[in-house]
């Protein structure tokens, strides 16, 4: 159990620059993924019938994944709460775009997942920083 508390909530110092850089980048990609998320969640009945099918279980459930992934999780990514939690979909969303859906495709067509899952990944090895609803989270857990 206290492998996966210190999995959710490390217990990483942070100095205040570093942390304003990492709320920089959680805020900006978070808002970047969740703006597709958002538009695959408004345009669902154009998108169900041809979403791409990369994992066998349908169209229809690979947009809803998609869009749990760009849309709760990136709130959660935003705000910083359970944020390595948080960062496991989007990884695993971007990894199977750029693997397998946009695989045989020019490198131009795979850019945009590359970058994303960069970021993702180094926020997820960086940890949220100070700013983030984790530390408030795990100093309350802490004192039970």
């Amino acid at each position: 159990m206290d492998r996966i508390y210190r999995f959710l909530f490390p217990t990483k110092h942070y100095d205040a620059s570093a942390s304003w850089l990492l709320l920089a980048a959680r805020v900006v990609f978070g808002l970047m993924l969740l703006s597709h998320g958002i538009d695959k969640w408004r345009h669902f009945g154009d998108l169900a019938a041809g979403f791409p099918d990369p994992i066998g279980l349908g169209g229809r459930v690979a947009l809803v994944l998609a869009i749990f992934a760009e849309v709760v999780c990136s709130a959660g990514i935003i705000v910083g709460a359970f944020f390595r939690l948080t960062l496991i979909p989007p990884i695993v969303m971007l990894c199977v775009a750029l693997l397998v859906v946009h695989g045989g495709d020019a490198f131009t067509a795979k850019e945009l997942a590359a970058a994303y899952l960069a970021v993702f990944v180094l926020l997820f090895l960086a940890g949220p920083g100070r700013f983030a609803l984790d530390r408030p989270i795990a100093e309350r857990l802490r004192r039970r």
